[in-house]
């Protein structure tokens, strides 16, 4: 899995402004189900379709890209929590149990 650290404001700008599909992931570093979560994302990465950017959160260094995230795809902010972007837009908003790539791959691909 190729994650790209989200660490700054601007990228979330460039998801709002680019064509390209993404998924974000935000973590917790200290929650055993954000772990959890995180490895069932990582066993089912090969499902993600080629040229979709996938971004992870550190939510205790970036929490205010956090807030940023929910305010800019209006979502409620939640831990762990996977965003599905395509065309600027949040297409797609699970958290903790509810995480699948499977779900995620059939909405980026409608």
């Amino acid at each position: 899995m190729n994650w790209i650290a989200l660490e700054d404001g601007s990228q979330i700008e460039k998801m709002i402004e680019n064509p390209q599909d993404s998924i974000i992931f935000k973590h917790s570093t200290r929650c055993s189900i954000s772990l959890m979560a995180k490895k069932r994302i990582e066993m089912d990465s090969d499902l993600i379709p080629p040229g979709v950017d996938c971004y992870f959160l550190d939510l205790l260094k970036y929490r205010n890209l956090s807030d940023l995230i929910a305010e800019r795809f209006h979502v409620h902010h939640e831990s762990p929590q996977l965003l599905a972007i395509k065309a600027g837009e949040c297409i797609l908003d699970q958290s903790h149990g509810d995480i699948s790539i499977d779900e995620v791959v059939i909405e980026l691909e409608k």
